[in-house]
């Protein structure tokens, strides 16, 4: 048991330099200069360990038609992210979380200022694929119920070509009338391994306290025999 809760202890360090790792290099990508959205032929190398959260820009033209909303929860309350299709001007597409809307707003005719036209450049951090669904329900692509940011399925729904595996979040830079609101996206990683690192050494060194107690017993009920 002492070993086992050893080799515990160490696992949660190591993770514990790894999640430090992984924080500095997220910090570092969310306030680095924007550099330009992958294109088709580095989509292969895009990966979350690396690319996740990095700032990227892209230039295109949005399709407004063809937005999905995805089910949120942010500071403004329960409502939608505003998925939009992007039409770059390499020729590929990709999907730009434009923001929130409130319920009152999921419709275009509620927000169509916000609905923006011509060559638009959109700034803001690279996010990987959300499969399956979220908040304990499955996507539901046929009705289009949405429940987390899926690339592929969205994209299968709107019938959309050569779609980036990626999707936007889109920065803080104001809409027309303010919807959506862009810039929400929370960087945050729990980093609790130390805590968990010193449970662990904690049990092992209480394992050796244990033994010692119960070895000491044993030889005091020896010598009284």
């Amino acid at each position: 048991m002492f070993a086992g809760f050893v080799a515990l202890g160490v696992w949660q360090v190591q993770r514990l330099a790894w999640k430090t790792e992984l924080i500095a290099q997220v910090e570092a990508r969310v306030h680095a200069l924007p550099v330009q959205a992958a294109g088709p032929a580095s989509w292969t190398e895009v990966s979350r360990e690396r690319d996740q959260y990095r700032r990227v820009t892209v230039h295109g033209v949005f399709q407004n038609d063809r937005e999905s909303l995805v089910q949120a929860v942010t500071d403004y309350g329960s409502g939608f992210w505003v998925m939009t299709p992007l039409i770059a001007d390499q020729g590929f597409t990709v999907l730009i979380n434009r923001g929130f809307v409130t319920s009152q707003r999921r419709s275009p005719a509620a927000r169509s200022a916000g609905q923006l036209t011509g060559p638009q450049t959109v700034t803001g951090l690279m996010r990987m694929t959300e499969p399956g669904g979220g908040f304990l329900r499955a996507n539901d692509a046929q009705n289009g119920r949405w429940y987390s940011r899926d690339v592929p399925a969205i994209a299968a729904a709107q019938n959309l070509p050569n779609v980036a595996p990626y999707f936007i979040d889109a920065d803080a830079k104001p809409n027309p009338d303010g919807w959506p609101k862009g810039g929400l996206t929370v960087v945050s990683f729990p980093n609790s391994h130390l805590v968990y690192a010193l449970t662990w050494f904690g049990m092992a060194l209480l394992t050796l306290l244990g033994y010692g107690i119960v070895v000491r017993e044993v030889r005091r009920r020896r010598r009284s025999l």
